[in-house]
């Protein structure tokens, strides 16, 4: 007889993730530390049992592309991503004592065919923002998906 039990649990969830500094201070501005941020971002990405395929961002704000491990909820990645790397800005070099990253995050699902997009997309981050504003872009993002913001919430 068939054994009709699936032997092992299988997923493959991307997911877009955005949130700022704390105010949106621009503490990112230099481009050294920037992408020293970047690389500790995508490590605590790795380091979560996550695929990290794609950070960046721009003075005030990051974005990663995450492939989503079965095992962690996006809250517990996202929290968890943060507190490793607030706590690393506050001594790096080019850091700042008061560094902090905003409570809330923006996380929108990904598909498959749409990956190389993203990429693209997070990785010309300076270029986006020559034009548009974090918000106007955290509204556009959310408005694409679906997502109501309120307004004297989303920006803590």
């Amino acid at each position: 007889m068939r054994d009709e039990c699936m032997p092992q649990s299988l997923a493959k969830v991307w997911i877009y993730i955005v949130f700022s500094t704390k105010v949106r201070r621009p503490l990112l501005q230099d481009a050294s530390f920037q992408g020293e941020m970047c690389r500790m971002l995508s490590y605590h990405v790795s380091e979560s049992s996550c695929v990290s395929a794609s950070v960046g961002g721009h003075v005030d704000h990051v974005h990663l592309l995450v492939g989503l491990s079965r095992t962690i909820t996006i809250a517990q990645l996202v929290e968890n991503v943060k507190t490793e790397t607030s706590k690393w800005a506050k001594k790096a070099a080019g850091g700042h004592p008061e560094f902090s990253w905003q409570s809330g995050y923006g996380a929108f699902s990904v598909s498959e065919s749409l990956l190389d997009l993203v990429d693209r997309y997070i990785r010309d981050q300076a270029k986006h923002h020559e034009t548009l504003s974090f918000q106007d872009e955290y509204r556009r993002l959310c408005e694409k998906h679906g997502i109501e913001i309120d307004e004297r919430y989303v920006w803590d």
